[in-house]
């Protein structure tokens, strides 16, 4: 039986993440909170936007805070990424910037362009770090630009 409550996991999933992408908030929060609850990293991190934004449920700092954490724990490059967003802006948690690089490195450790482009950015303009334009200039070739 086990193979088929995964099968319906999985089925739920694709389901809720189609829903998210096609902006059907309501039906995408029905199929995805389930999941996020028992600890699935994809279903976390889509949540997450939504209890951020007020997509298809009310909006919910903590909520939104709790499953973008979770699934950037669990290896998620998007919800690190995220999480490192939250840190930057202070949006769903206290501003800091030092929390907010440690995330983006971790995107950026695997591969991911956006992390590294924002650790560029922030070294660029002191934004949570200081300033630091050779690093600055690091991040950005990193990132795949020659010249900024």
């Amino acid at each position: 039986m086990a193979d088929n409550k995964s099968m319906e996991e999985e089925m739920a999933l694709n389901s809720g993440i189609a829903a998210f992408e096609a902006k059907h908030f309501v039906r995408a929060a029905e199929l995805l909170e389930p999941l996020a609850e028992a600890g699935n990293a994809e279903a976390q991190y889509r949540v997450a936007i939504m209890a951020q934004n007020g997509l298809g449920m009310v909006e919910n700092q903590l909520q939104a805070y709790k499953n973008m954490k979770a699934a950037a724990e669990a290896g998620l490059p998007f919800a690190q990424h995220g999480l490192g967003f939250m840190y930057l802006e202070g949006e769903c948690v206290d501003k800091d910037g030092k929390k907010a690089l440690a995330w983006f490195m971790k995107g950026a450790e695997q591969g991911l362009q956006g992390s590294m482009t924002t650790i560029a950015m922030m070294y660029q303009d002191g934004n949570g770090v200081e300033a630091d334009p050779e690093k600055a200039r690091e991040w950005f070739h990193k990132a795949g630009f020659d010249e900024m």
